[in-house]
């Protein structure tokens, strides 16, 4: 089989997997900031971009993160690809703080005891539904957009930091090897 697996990966190694990375998780932030400063837009749209991600990863509605940062990122008129690097933020290490700092602050805000504890799950998959998951729900998304903006705030004043540097870095070595300051890659590989 051509590049690919002679024996393919079981259940829970792909379960393992999606929890830790077969390498580490320093090489997959490495591989993110890579990725980030390869894009092709002005630093503040990669930084826009990133902090819809980051933003979105603060939000209680899993599965929809790259539908929300990409939508904030439409709207924002940054990088979507940005965006969806962003919610990178969002992973099984750090779902359990983000989770439990939206809920405590959303519950402070709306004036309500925090109850996670207290709620028991019933028999019935109908009587566990949305009137069931509100209690939390609520919480989390009200606690969730402070903490998303200053998570997105931070993020997008240090992504437009590094952006703008590793641009900066790209000019001086294109201009010490002789090509024009705005001279891609691209350009040069088609003379």
């Amino acid at each position: 089989m051509l590049l690919g697996r002679r024996n393919p990966e079981s259940w829970g190694e792909k379960v393992r997997v999606w929890l830790w990375p077969r390498r580490n998780w320093s090489r997959s932030a490495r591989y993110v900031v890579h990725r980030l400063r390869r894009l092709r837009a002005t630093p503040h749209k990669i930084a826009l971009g990133c902090a819809c991600g980051v933003f979105a990863s603060f939000t209680p509605y899993m599965g929809g993160h790259f539908i929300i940062g990409g939508f904030l990122a439409w709207i924002t008129r940054s990088s979507m690809i940005a965006a969806a690097l962003g919610t990178f933020v969002g992973n099984p290490l750090t779902f359990p703080f983000i989770w439990l700092a939206t809920y405590h602050l959303g519950s402070w805000v709306l004036g309500q005891p925090s109850t996670a504890g207290n709620i028991s799950l019933s028999s019935s998959i109908f009587d566990y539904s949305m009137h069931k998951l509100w209690p939390l729900v609520k919480p989390m998304t009200v606690g969730g957009i402070p903490l998303g903006i200053l998570a997105g705030s931070i993020t997008y004043f240090i992504v437009r930091k590094v952006s703008e540097s590793y641009r900066k870095k790209s000019r001086k070595r294109a201009l010490g090897r002789g090509r024009p300051a705005g001279a891609s890659m691209t350009n040069r590989r088609m003379i």
